[in-house]
């Protein structure tokens, strides 16, 4: 039998497995069954929590569709959540490898258990051939996209994994999923897109609806937040420490003027334990 935990991060829901204690086989094979809602245990995807040489542990993150990303916000602050509730580790500063790099965690406890989780993200990637997305612009602020017969104007970030942004009037009525599943596939993002549509009520706040790549519209996608975040600066939109209302709940995110870096802090949850036959 394997053992899980259901987690979740503002509703970006994964199923967590040890992967340093229990041998896992055929990953991609076993997000697709776990993530299904019917016939599976239901989940965004797929989250393994393994060894490694260069941190305190490694991520590996697997769509709903089998595919393996690089990073996830909402799943990240969850792992810390996890190793340190569990007892897999007693220190309140870690780091987490991934496929996007190292990154740094505070946990932040309550009665002994994480409640919130602050992320360092590392600097976002705005050279185009990065993140990767095809324009000769550099960073790719004016990259105009027609989907449905609608006209869109997207801003380009990565934070290790690609993003494009684009500002709308409301996002409570907007169709995510009629303009994201074409936007996501566009010839101009060789290796797919997440697409933020984002609405913006001033300089500290902005709402945020997300189609992510192999998984669809989540309630929630930390580092979507963080590229929605970048996106409005350097389009002179908001300041540089935003709320972002997202389907899920809050994120405060910070884009750090001193070292260049991108903070997240937000929630990590456990829903519920059990058992693979």
């Amino acid at each position: 039998m394997i053992k899980f935990t259901k987690m979740q991060g503002l509703g970006n829901d994964y199923v967590y497995i040890d992967a340093i204690h229990q041998k896992i086989e055929n990953e991609s094979d076993l997000a697709q069954f776990v993530s299904n809602r019917h016939f599976g245990i239901g989940s965004d995807g797929l989250i393994l929590i393994c060894k490694s040489d260069v941190a305190d542990f490694k991520m590996r993150m697997f769509n709903q569709d089998g595919s393996e990303a690089e990073m996830c916000g909402n799943g990240i602050r969850c792992v810390g959540k996890f190793v340190y509730d569990k007892g897999l580790t007693n220190k309140t500063e870690i780091t987490i490898e991934t496929l996007a790099g190292l990154k740094k965690l505070k946990l932040n406890t309550k009665e002994g258990k994480v409640s919130t989780v602050k992320v360092d993200m590392g600097e976002p990637i705005l050279e185009p051939e990065k993140i990767p997305v095809d324009s000769n612009e550099n960073p790719v602020k004016n990259l105009k996209l027609e989907a449905e017969g609608k006209q869109f104007n997207f801003t380009c970030v990565s934070m290790g994994n690609p993003h494009a942004i684009t500002i709308v009037d409301e996002v409570k009525d907007f169709d995510v999923e009629k303009y994201g599943k074409v936007i996501e596939i566009d010839k101009h993002f060789p290796k797919r897109i997440n697409v933020e549509f984002i609405q913006i009520i001033d300089k500290n706040n902005i709402k945020m609806r997300v189609w992510e790549r192999g998984a669809g519209e989540t309630l929630a996608c930390g580092t979507g937040a963080c590229a929605s975040v970048v996106s409005c600066c350097i389009n002179n939109q908001t300041d540089r420490k935003v709320k972002v209302e997202l389907l899920g709940g809050d994120l405060e995110i910070e884009w750090n003027k001193q070292d260049n870096h991108v903070y997240m802090t937000g929630p990590a949850v456990t829903v519920f334990e059990g058992g693979l036959l």
